[in-house]
């Protein structure tokens, strides 16, 4: 059976693969790799989250450290209080996009420094799964802590003189429901088109991962129907967002990322901005344009914040629609984007189709995935074929430049999966080595 812990979190089933028992072992575990005096504990709306928490929190004390608990919570959120709060760690219960049997933990340092494979998952993994030490003499204790009008007053301060518009979002009944009826009673200017904002971890009008176009329909038929300026899709946790246009088109993360680019360095002329590398070259191409270092990085939010530290950037996008802000402790969140967009679209009257025309100068293929029996092998391979022609790149799996443009071959983490991502100037041409290469992937 596939393990629960992952390269960015931990995530599985419940009750069969995520239940109270191993919660609480988790609990125990996070307490003993950092040795802290308080952990963070938010939680979203799925149905087994409470259940989750009053394990987690069980494990958590045992080891004698204390809980904060800011009960139902975003993800981002519970970034902003490990941070505002100067906590030792947060636990974040949440599966995000996946479907609602799903559950499981995001979990951060100090400061919001994320806990990945690397930096702590599998030591947790191995704390959470040997024999487990005995109960401290003194156990921790939970208090709550009410943050959600300070949060929403953080938030506020990403909306920059944001004119009257009409606005459609979709919340997928999860944790953007919360937040966004507080914000939007402080933004009077802004009609609101609304849908599913009602809290609800069975998600039953459809999966809460904007990433699928199926997901998209009903807030591109709000937007139409309504003549909204800009539609925005949360995922269940609130962490990404993806965009569609005033014609209900869907706008690709790493064209948002290009079109706030701009306007960041607009306010910080010459700063650092990282894209992930499945991003069209628009991105590094409006970056430098606006005068501003472009620097490529992994998929992944750890990589991606760890990095954004190291150059201090600003802002990174990714394509998965999750965006990274230096002004909020160098996380992601789907509602400060929502945000700066916002206040974007509102230094003009200019359409966001408009806007986006001159960004879509070339065709890509989207992620394609493909199963393969030897992921490393199928790699090898790709890199003997096509390689010679180009530049190789092995940032993270295999990129190759090319006369016609580039292919990126990364493996799954979870899977044996290969996701082929191309670019080339033309459709036609896009289509020809998109094929090419899938021909030679799949055999």
């Amino acid at each position: 059976m596939a393990t629960i812990f992952k390269a960015y979190d931990i995530r599985g089933t419940y009750p069969e693969q995520v239940n109270e028992v191993i919660a609480e072992r988790i609990g125990m575990a996070l307490a003993d790799l950092l040795q802290v005096e308080a952990i963070v504990v938010g939680r979203d709306c799925r149905t087994s989250s409470d259940a989750l928490f009053a394990a987690v929190t069980r494990g958590i004390c045992r080891r004698g450290t204390s809980v904060i608990d800011i009960g139902l919570a975003s993800t981002p959120m519970s970034y902003f209080a490990v941070a505002s709060l100067g906590a030792g760690g947060s636990l974040m219960i949440t599966a995000s996009h996946n479907p609602p049997q799903y559950n499981g933990f995001k979990m951060c340092r100090a400061g919001a420094v994320p806990i990945s494979g690397d930096t702590g998952i599998a030591e947790i993994e191995r704390l959470a799964t040997s024999a487990p030490p005995a109960d401290v003499a003194t156990p921790g204790t939970v208090r709550q802590e009410a943050i959600f009008d300070r949060y929403v007053d953080h938030l506020m301060g990403f909306a920059k003189q944001i004119r009257p518009m009409r606005v459609a979002v979709d919340a997928a009944n999860g944790m953007a429901g919360m937040v966004l009826p507080a914000l939007f009673a402080r933004l009077p200017q802004l009609t609101v088109e609304p849908l599913y904002l009602e809290l609800d971890g069975t998600f039953p009008n459809h999966p809460a991962d904007p990433l699928t176009v199926a997901n998209l329909r009903d807030l591109q038929a709000r937007v139409r129907a309504a003549g909204a300026e800009v539609g925005f899709a949360f995922d269940g946790d609130a962490d990404r967002v993806i965009c569609v246009d005033d014609r209900g088109a869907v706008v690709s993360a790493d064209l948002t990322t290009a079109m706030l680019a701009r306007i960041f360095l607009a306010e910080r002329p010459g700063a650092t901005i990282l894209y992930d590398l499945r991003s069209s070259d628009v991105v590094k191409e409006e970056i430098e344009a606006a005068g501003g270092t472009a620097i490529q990085c992994r998929v992944g939010h750890a990589f991606i914040k760890q990095q954004m530290r190291a150059v201090d950037a600003i802002f990174a996008g990714e394509l998965s629609g999750h965006f990274y802000y230096k002004d909020n402790f160098f996380t992601d969140c789907g509602i400060t984007t929502m945000l700066r967009l916002l206040s974007a679209l509102s230094e003009d009257a200019a359409k966001l189709s408009e806007r986006l025309a001159g960004l879509r100068r070339f065709a890509a293929s989207g992620e394609i995935n493909s199963r393969v029996d030897d992921p490393d092998a199928m790699l090898a391979r790709l890199e003997q074929q096509f390689g010679g022609a180009g530049e190789v790149s092995h940032l993270d799996g295999l990129s190759v430049r090319l006369a016609w443009g580039w292919f990126n071959v990364r493996k799954s983490n979870t899977e044996p999966l290969l996701r082929l991502n191309l670019e080339a100037r033309t459709e036609a041409e896009m289509a020809r080595h998109r094929d090419e290469l899938l021909a030679v992937i799949r055999g």
